[in-house]
């Protein structure tokens, strides 16, 4: 008879549960038992287990075999479990000491020549181990550099069960050759970094960090639409783009990214977690510190945008993109229901996923910007155009984007066709990403100077009440808001985003607080109806 325990992690979305797992041999007739709550893909790890043992030159036990996964009432999944069932059963069989295993977490998938494989969410896995106050976790090689970003961990990387063996039994650690293993999954292979061209990744969209690669400088034109990106974000404000194709809807999109600040340790932490359980992080590169940018494909469904899927639930592109853009371009095309399910994560900062088995939760707090024509064909204009879509057709097509949803975007821009004298003129260019980058980034540390002592860390999050009873604008300056209001332009909500947006435009220009000039520009970025207030910010700075 014996018995052995060690410890590896269960995923329930990105938070992780430390799980024991315990292994008993008893005379009997050989037989193999995993109990605990496992999944399919869990309970097949006997036969790999068995054979990664065999093939690892081990002995494997002719009793039987009971291994027990405690807490048994949490559900468990995936095939990171498999090193800690090996070490447990060699434990029980006294081929390694069981008093080493006690206090070591093990993360890992087993091949059946006992290669050790790489697996998602170590990066959460071992956070949980650490605040569970273990110190020695075991990954793949390959998910070393990754576990090594949690402070206060020893991190041990092993190619094989071979190696892991001798380690732990205080033998010659044998060579093994690298192999393939740390490789990025095939299915990812369509994801795109903006600007490359279309792609299909993962259920049907793209998502990757982003890195500088494009100029807001190529931009040609579009006073307005820049204003909006900028705006957007030194605030966090939402942005709707619309105008017709070729306009730079999407050049604008995929800029974006380049000039919001780099994110802190905490925030790329939280980053990181959430893109290693989709299995997206960039080989070579553990830590996400730019902000990502995720451009879901208008055929994306809701499982694929918020979250979900067959078996264990899966991050969506909301939370792909958090702390980061969410771009949503052609957005009447998506699926009415697939709209409105953003809803919800543009209020609350998460997702909350309910299953039987039950509930996860994944954050999203992203910066969203949607791009729409002004009609089917494109060429629709109230200044008159070659388009000929019928007005029904028009209406039908502008109305797939919900009041409710839109009264959640604080900027809403006109995006003109380029002229050909914009096009030919250098005077047409704009300022660079590192200038307007500058001048964010100095925005950003204004307000947070200002909200210091609150929860709240952008202009976007602090609510209507809070604006209105402490950070008010100069005398007067509300008045044209609050004309709009009477006179049902505006919501009550939307008077609350025309204040939060004139707060940004103060820190971008260096205002203490909004006067006139600042909440005509935020009137005219919410209600896009022209004020007679200079767009160019870099100009009023």
């Amino acid at each position: 008879m014996g018995f052995a325990r060690t410890c590896s992690v269960a995923l329930v979305g990105v938070e992780g549960v430390v799980v024991e797992v315990q292994a008993d041999l008893e005379p009997g007739v050989a037989a193999f038992t995993l109990v605990g709550l496992p999944d399919k893909s869990l309970t097949e790890s006997r036969d790999r287990v068995r054979a990664a043992v065999v093939n690892s030159g081990g002995e494997w036990p002719q009793k039987k075999l009971t291994v027990g996964l405690s807490p048994a009432s949490v559900p468990k999944g995936g095939s990171g479990f498999d090193l800690a069932v090996a070490c447990a059963v060699l434990g029980a069989s006294e081929r390694i000491d069981p008093r080493v295993l006690c206090d070591i977490v093990m993360i890992g998938e087993l091949g059946l020549d006992g290669r050790v494989r790489p697996v998602r969410g170590v990066l959460p896995a071992v956070l949980a181990a650490a605040d569970a106050g273990y110190e020695q976790v075991v990954v793949p090689e390959c998910a070393a550099a990754e576990a090594s970003l949690v402070p206060g961990i020893s991190v041990l990387g092993v190619r094989s069960l071979r190696q892991l063996i001798a380690v732990l039994a205080d033998e010659p650690v044998p060579e093994e050759d690298p192999d393939q293993h740390g490789r990025p999954d095939p299915l990812l292979a369509g994801l795109r970094m903006p600007g490359t061209g279309a792609s299909t990744g993962m259920h049907g969209m793209g998502a990757t960090p982003y890195e500088q690669g494009h100029d807001l400088a190529d931009v040609v034109g579009q006073l307005s639409a820049r204003a909006g990106v900028e705006v957007a974000a030194a605030g966090g404000h939402h942005l709707f783009l619309q105008g017709p194709p070729g306009a730079g809807k999407t050049m604008l999109a995929e800029r974006l990214p380049a000039i919001l600040p780099r994110l802190s340790r905490g925030e790329s932490l939280e980053v990181t977690a959430v893109h290693s359980v989709a299995g997206l992080l960039p080989p070579g590169k553990p830590l996400v510190d730019v902000a990502p940018y995720c451009a879901p494909h208008h055929s994306a469904t809701m499982q694929a945008l918020v979250g979900g899927g067959q078996g264990v639930a899966r991050p969506g592109a909301v939370s792909l993109a958090h702390r980061g853009v969410l771009f949503l371009d052609e957005t009447p095309e998506f699926g009415s229901r697939v709209l409105d399910a953003l809803r919800q994560p543009l209020e609350s900062g998460h997702v909350v996923i309910a299953r039987s088995a039950g509930v996860v939760r994944f954050p999203a707090r992203f910066l969203m910007v949607l791009a729409a024509n002004p009609c089917p064909c494109g060429r629709f204009s109230e200044r008159g155009s070659a388009c000929e879509c019928p007005p029904s057709a028009i209406r039908r097509y502008q109305a797939r984007l919900s009041g409710p949803l839109l009264d959640r975007v604080d900027l809403r821009v006109e995006v003109d066709q380029v002229t050909r004298s914009q096009l030919t003129g250098a005077a047409a260019r704009g300022e660079s990403t590192e200038t307007v980058a500058d001048r964010v980034r100095a925005a950003r540390e204004r307000a947070a100077a200002r909200l210091a002592g609150t929860p709240w860390r952008t202009n976007s999050e602090v609510p209507g009440r809070e604006l209105r009873n402490r950070w008010h604008a100069a005398p007067g300056a509300m008045d044209d808001a609050e004309r709009g209001l009477e006179r049902g332009v505006l919501t009550a909500r939307g008077l609350d985003r025309v204040l939060r947006v004139a707060w940004t435009v103060a820190d971008l220009v260096g205002h203490d607080r909004p006067d006139a000039g600042d909440v005509g520009l935020a009137l005219q970025l919410r209600t896009g109806v022209p004020r007679g207030v200079p767009m160019a910010i870099g100009a009023r700075a």
